[in-house]
């Protein structure tokens, strides 16, 4: 039987429990960082497969594994989702139980489907914060932070190197074989997945990466935000060979975690009655900065922090972007803002200050 869902108050009066589903390279950091988090009393992770899993309960006193436990009886205050794809279904299984929902997916299918519960999450009081991660999630929250500077946002583009896990590696490698959806003056535009070339330039230490089209979530979650922007796109870095195999399967096994990567988030808009842009961004392991935004978004919800939709991205559910930010830094994960930054083909001046 499904526990009854607690008013909101009672989230902010003591530590809740964390139910993190998928504990490969992400969730372990994940539960990680959960598990010293003053906002969580207890972590629970269902995943018998991982091969993380004894490392982290031995390391982690707060942490435990499912088991034989269901999870009614572990009655969790949020539900994590760090699986590889097929979030909506475990998350209806979390509202049912009056969980909160965190997923770091960035598949667009996923995406919609989440979407999708916001209705059942406004009738049980809860909310599904879809693509907490580096991109989507950081991104979301860039973006926001950014739009403040102008009296009107006309583009947002968004672009991201580098992956995570081996999950994250394959999402990866589909995204550029898949239709990519842009924001045009009112209205989706389809485009082929790999196409779009465009050099954009990342904070160091990676620089300059010729980033394409993809299957991405972001323009999705970041539209709802800014009706009125004109444009709003979402790039993935890659190689040419990356583009030539995208649509054959991965020829060989992906790497157990990858090395650097960043996220890069441009808006352009009108501030003094003149049109101008800036670029906001970070470098880090994608693993590292997707644990350290769900982890901050776990504790914002524990908070009662959020505002907004029941179902949305950070961009829209997060009350103050600049307070994630300054704790997502905390965890080890900076975001810089480029000065004299022009369009995205054009490498802005090597100096950069942080953010927030």
């Amino acid at each position: 039987m499904a526990r009854a869902v607690r008013p909101r108050s009672a989230l902010t009066a003591v530590a809740g429990t964390v139910l993190v589903v998928g504990c490969g390279v992400v969730g372990t950091r994940v539960a990680r960082h959960l598990a010293d988090s003053a906002w969580v009393s207890t972590v629970v992770i269902d995943d018998p497969t991982s091969l993380y899993r004894k490392g982290l309960v031995a390391s982690k006193p707060r942490v435990s594994p499912l088991g034989m436990r269901s999870w009614e009886s572990v009655a969790p205050d949020v539900v994590v989702l760090a699986l590889p794809a097929g979030h909506v279904e475990p998350a209806a299984r979390a509202l049912r139980l009056g969980a909160n929902v965190v997923s770091v997916g960035d598949a667009v299918a996923d995406g919609r489907g989440l979407f999708a519960l916001g209705p059942m999450a406004a009738s049980l009081e809860r909310r599904v914060v879809i693509g907490a991660g580096y991109a989507p999630g950081l991104t979301c929250l860039l973006a926001r932070h950014g739009s403040a500077e102008f009296d009107e946002v006309d583009e947002i583009h968004v672009a991201k190197t580098g992956t995570a896990g081996p999950a994250c590696a394959r999402q990866h490698h589909a995204a550029l074989s898949s239709e990519s959806l842009d924001w045009r003056d009112g209205r989706w535009e389809r485009f082929v997945g790999g196409s779009g070339r465009e050099l954009c330039w990342f904070p160091d230490p990676i620089g300059g990466v010729d980033c394409y089209r993809a299957a991405l979530v972001d323009p999705m979650l970041l539209q709802p935000v800014f009706p009125e922007a004109r444009r709003i796109t979402a790039r993935v870095g890659a190689t040419r060979r990356d583009r030539a195999t995208a649509r054959l399967p991965m020829l060989r096994r992906p790497h157990p975690e990858a090395g650097d990567g960043a996220v890069r988030v441009e808006v352009r808009g009108r501030r003094d009655w003149r049109v101008d842009s800036i670029v906001l961004g970070s470098a880090a392991r994608a693993s590292i900065g997707t644990a350290a935004v769900a982890a901050v978004a776990v504790e914002e919800l524990l908070a009662g922090r959020f505002v907004g939709p029941s179902a949305g991205g950070l961009a829209a559910q997060v009350a103050d972007p600049v307070t994630m930010l300054r704790a997502v830094a905390a965890l080890g994960v900076v975001c810089l803002k480029f000065e004299g930054a022009t369009v995205g083909s054009v490498e802005p001046r090597r100096r950069a200050s942080e953010a927030v």
